[in-house]
């Protein structure tokens, strides 16, 4: 079952931190309040109130700044360093006597740029954390910030949305989604999708689309996207996969060469 979301995280960000790092990043730029709220559609107040740790942003207002700023959500949210910032290389390093997360005597780690060794696990007890507004909980599932991915536990507390209602947000990429617990509707252009436990789902981020809980408990979601860059996708429909059809798919799959399955727009979790 997924660890509740009340329990406390040593990786969660203090929004004041957050705040001086997008004031920075924004400096830097040569940009004020203004210009920087004109070109991601909020008022400076807003900018102003997350850089002083005094509000949090949406999940879309996130994606606009960190996309205006050019900086990683990584960066943004918990200071690490650039992908982008130098080399990275995969290196095998002797493991601890006292390490019981594998039989072998070395693991393959991340040397980061400024020397750092970085596992390949991320333990559950040490997640970075982060409570953006309306509700939403992200947890980042990887020891390191990745070069234009994300690999994400997601929470949507009850009446949480990724935007305000009748707002969409779009960013560059495609992302995937598996439900754990809960409703989750996830609207894709003018398409509704009803999603629930075990239900999977693939679509193209610059689509503009909208997430909210529209259930009566948390919804808990592993969710992963790629190519949050200036990368090129060639757009195409959502595909959704129903959980509770997963073992006629894959019977399916093996006897038809892999074909996937597609379902209608609007099409309730069963």
């Amino acid at each position: 079952m997924p660890r509740s979301t009340a329990r406390t995280n040593g990786g969660s960000p203090e929004y004041a931190e957050v705040g001086t790092r997008l004031r920075t990043a924004r400096g830097l730029r040569g940009l004020s309040l203004r210009v920087l709220a004109d070109r991601t559609g909020v008022s400076p107040s807003l900018i102003s109130q997350v850089e002083t740790g005094r509000a949090k942003p949406s999940v879309s207002t996130l994606y606009a700044i960190a996309s205006e700023l050019d900086i990683s959500l990584d960066e943004l949210l918990f200071g690490d360093p650039s992908p982008a910032g130098g080399e990275r290389a995969f290196v095998e390093v002797a493991r601890p006597a006292a390490d019981a997360l594998s039989n072998s005597g070395t693991y393959s780690a991340t040397r980061l740029p400024d020397g750092t060794v970085v596992p390949p696990v991320q333990p559950a007890g040490t997640r970075k954390r982060i409570r953006l507004a309306s509700g939403v909980v992200w947890e980042r599932l990887t020891a390191v910030s990745l070069p234009d991915a994300d690999f994400l536990f997601v929470t949507y507390e009850v009446g949480g949305a990724s935007t305000h209602e009748h707002e969409f947000q779009r960013h560059p990429g495609r992302e995937w989604g598996y439900i754990l617990s809960g409703t989750l509707v996830l609207t894709v252009a003018f398409d509704e999708y009803v999603l629930g436990p075990g239900d999977a789902i693939y679509f193209d981020s610059t689509t503009p689309h909208r997430m909210h809980n529209a259930g009566h408990e948390p919804v808990h979601a592993i969710w992963f996207t790629l190519g949050r860059g200036a990368v090129d996708f060639a757009p195409g429909p959502p595909e959704v996969l129903r959980g509770s059809r997963a073992a006629e798919n894959d019977a399916m799959d093996a006897t038809k060469g892999g074909a996937s399955t597609q379902v209608s727009p609007g099409t309730a979790a069963p």
